[in-house]
């Protein structure tokens, strides 16, 4: 069996948040005790995973330094931190599996995921980054052909292009490392936003990728058995926050989509697995399922977390 784990960017910082080296080490070796486990059931692993507050550090660095160097495009922020976070992850995952006395090998791979030049998003970038800026520190990051927003008293943001993932350009590289027998770290962020020229060459893109989107189509690209997204929830829920709060089982691809189109899942949150998980069953017919890191290896078995199948044929 062949599962896709992808964990959140706030998986690799403390609870509080907080993404100094020391923490996100400490997120890191707790989210691979969960993977460990998953290989010691037989199954092989490959991690995805978000990258936002790491992302995030970054931009910041480049505004503090804009005035010495100029700042690194949004694609390279994506490899460095695919880079830093997936050393992160193989070295925790190693420990795990020692712990464990399983001898499986880990790799990390910096992988592109291709976007369309072409992609209305390119044409009104709104998908805010980074931290607020007051007006005259702003204006220095659009010198350097940023878009930046007026957001009233809160300040100025930047905002970028979050076009559509089309196709994991390095899965072929990801079964490759799986069909020898690797854990692997892959895909991060979404992936690198990479884009096809006129004469067939790739280039990356100023540009970020939805990671949970980004995890779907990974999973669906190299045929995995199952999608598991882990969140800080064991299951999705209708109606939260409210007295009729309910948890969400197993349920059929229909049955989700209508619950989401009713409503019950934040666009910022839950919203986005959701629609991850329900692409995945479309495209593949094989189930996916949100839940947190701690019933991973019940969710993998199907008896945990909230569980998307194929909708049942009739007789």
């Amino acid at each position: 069996m062949r599962i896709l784990l992808a964990l959140g960017g706030n998986a690799m910082t403390s609870p509080d948040g907080k993404a100094r080296p020391e923490d996100q080490i400490a997120a890191a070796e707790k989210a691979m005790e969960a993977v460990a486990a998953l290989v010691a059931e037989g199954i092989d692993v490959i991690v995805t995973h978000g990258n936002g507050p790491q992302v995030g550090n970054l931009l910041v660095k480049n505004e503090v330094a804009a005035h010495v160097v100029p700042p690194v495009p949004l694609d390279w922020c994506g490899a460095q931190t695919q880079g830093t976070i997936g050393d992160i992850l193989v070295n925790a995952l190693d420990r795990a599996l020692a712990l464990r006395g399983i001898a499986r090998p880990a790799a990390a791979l910096v992988t592109r995921t291709r976007v369309d030049a072409d992609d209305p998003a390119f044409d009104k970038p709104s998908k805010p980054v980074g931290r607020y800026l007051p007006a005259d520190e702003a204006k220095k990051m659009v010198e350097h052909g940023e878009t930046w927003e007026d957001r009233g008293e809160r300040g100025w943001r930047r905002v970028v292009a979050s076009p559509e993932p089309l196709e994991v350009l390095d899965a072929g590289a990801v079964t490759a490392l799986v069909d020898a027998g690797y854990v692997v770290v892959a895909n991060g962020g979404g992936g690198i936003p990479t884009v096809r020229r006129g004469d067939g060459s790739l280039a990356g893109v100023e540009a970020v990728i939805d990671k949970d989107l980004g995890a779907a189509l990974l999973a669906r690209d190299i045929e995995v058995d199952m999608l598991v997204i882990a969140t800080d929830v064991a299951h999705a829920v209708l109606n939260f926050g409210t007295p009729e709060a309910e948890d969400v089982g197993e349920v059929t691809l229909t049955q989700m989509r209508e619950h989401a189109a009713a409503g019950h899942f934040a666009g910022g949150s839950m919203g986005p697995k959701v629609d991850a998980v329900c692409r995945f069953v479309e495209h593949s017919g094989r189930p996916g399922v949100i839940t947190d890191l701690g019933t991973i290896v019940a969710a993998a078995n199907r008896t945990a977390g909230t569980i998307v199948v194929p909708d049942r044929k009739e007789a």
